[in-house]
Order: C-alpha cells, then structure tokens, then sequence
C-alpha cells in the first residue's frame, strides 16, 4: 500500500540558494532520495512553507510530514515571519493526529510548538560527526531506535539547541554536545518523532556544509586551521565515494552507523514503519 508523505523543506529561499552555491542538494530533495531509499512504496509531495504565496495541503490527504533541517532561527526575531507559519503547521498536524518527523530544525520546531523552549548553543556549531549520542532508558525501548546501537555517531550540523521540553515529551538520547539529540512529542492527537543530527545526511553532503560552514567553523575553533578543513573536506568526499576505506574511516574517526546507509537512516525506517498509516488505518486508530 503506497504512503503519502509531505516533505516539508524548511529554508528559505536564501537558505536554499547557498546550499546550491557549494554544491549541495536542497534539504526537500535529500529528504526525498533518503525516502525513496527505504525501499517502501512511497508518494511523495514536496512543500515550501517559508514562500509567501505557498498554501498546505489538506493534512488529511497525508499520512506523515516530513519536516527538514533549516537554516532559519526558530528563536530570532528577524526570522518571525518565515518561522510562524511552520510552527502554525506543525500544530495544526499535532491537532489533526497526523504523524511527523525530522531533523535538526524539527527538533526544535517540535519543541517549540508543544510549549518548549530553544536557544542558541554557548559552544556555536556542532558539526560533522556528533559524537557518542547514548540512548536515554526511554530511547532504548523506543521504536524510534529498534535496532539502532545503544551508542552511535550520525552526521550532523547545528548551532541551535531545545533547551526546555515541552509538555508531553520525551527525551530519547543525548551526547555530551547537545543534551537533546532526539526527543519524542505527544501533543493534542499527535505525534512528532524528532532529531537534533542528521539521518538524511551523507559524508558527500557534510563536505559540502563544511566549504559553505568553513570560515565559522574556524573562528569557533571546529579546525585548527584552513589546512585542516580541506583535509576534513577531501577525507568525507572521498571515504563517501569508497566506503570500505578503513584509512579514511579512522582519520575522520567515524563509526559503521556513519558509512552504512541502512543503518545512518533507520530512525526513519523505523518512522515508516510503525508510525506512519494509510488514512483508513488511522481512522481506526
């Protein structure tokens, strides 16, 4: 049976033009072949809720929202414009018992429109690898993560972090950057499984991030050095082309979960498959 998913790409339009400027794929379209990839039968719609003349579909058409990373601040007053309408819908989803997941930004927008709370993390971005995210005794009997290693890298990138749960969430697993790096939230009728790092990335898309991120990430002290970034940026591309380099793995100091694509995504598998339902079995429910 074919599920309809509504992949929700969260820049804005200047978000999206730098990502293209460096090479990488729009957070809609990665979401999309990250989906695709799952090997289930899929219809995918892609929406852009930050364009002025865009308007949401009839949420009942859908079985799940997808939501996307962002680079807007879910906590700026000058982002308000582009941020309501996104918190708007994902309330209006919690209402009418439509699951959601994400990441990065969906963490957040998860957080904040339940009652949470978001801010920008002291330390500045966490980037790449984020490192030893141990499950929370909730995560480890959460589907969410059957399957997943108890701890585990996964590629992300952000500079933004929830720093209060809302009512009705729980917190799945943290690391030592970032206290929520996956949370689940029950609000109204809803659900909204979320994660602060990055499923859909790959080590292809993270070098890309890294020439857009390089000059922050060098006056936060990410890299020692400009020398240090390209390496950084030539190890990710090429270990993303050749998988099997053991060399390459260690130099960048990343686990099996980061090369193995199955294993990278399967938080959304898992997302898929037990929390995502055709319209009559949700009626149902």
């Amino acid at each position: 049976m074919r599920l309809r998913i509504l992949i929700l790409d969260a820049c804005d339009d200047a978000g999206r033009a730098a990502l293209q400027r460096v090479g990488c794929s729009s957070a809609g379209e990665l979401y999309a072949r990250t989906l695709h990839a799952q090997g289930m039968e899929l219809a995918l719609d892609l929406g852009f809720p930050t364009q002025a003349d865009w308007r949401a579909p009839p949420l009942a058409d859908y079985d799940g929202l997808c939501w996307t990373g962002s680079n807007l601040t879910i906590h700026s007053r000058a982002d308000a414009a582009a941020v309501a309408p996104q918190v708007a819908l994902a309330r209006a989803a919690f209402a009418a018992g439509v699951p959601q997941f994400g990441s990065c930004w969906a963490a957040q927008l998860a957080a904040v429109a339940a009652g949470g709370e978001c801010a920008a993390h002291p330390r500045g971005r966490e980037f790449g690898v984020a490192r030893d995210i141990a499950l929370s005794p909730a995560g480890r009997a959460h589907p969410l993560f059957a399957g997943k290693p108890q701890r585990f890298d996964a590629l992300a990138s952000h500079q933004d972090q929830v720093v209060s749960l809302p009512p009705g969430a729980k917190l799945l697993a943290s690391n030592a950057w970032s206290q929520v790096q996956a949370l689940e939230v029950r609000h109204g009728a809803g659900v909204f499984w979320a994660l602060q790092y990055h499923p859909e990335y790959d080590l292809r898309e993270i070098a890309r991030l890294c020439a857009m991120r390089k000059s922050e990430l060098l006056a936060q002290g990410h890299f020692p050095d400009a020398a240090s970034a390209r390496r950084f940026m030539a190890h990710a591309e090429a270990l993303h082309h050749t998988p099997t380099r053991d060399d390459l793995a260690a130099a960048l100091r990343t686990g099996p979960e980061i090369r193995n694509p199955t294993l990278r995504t399967l938080e959304l598998r898992n997302w898929l498959t037990t929390q995502v339902r055709s319209p009559r079995f949700r009626a149902g429910r």
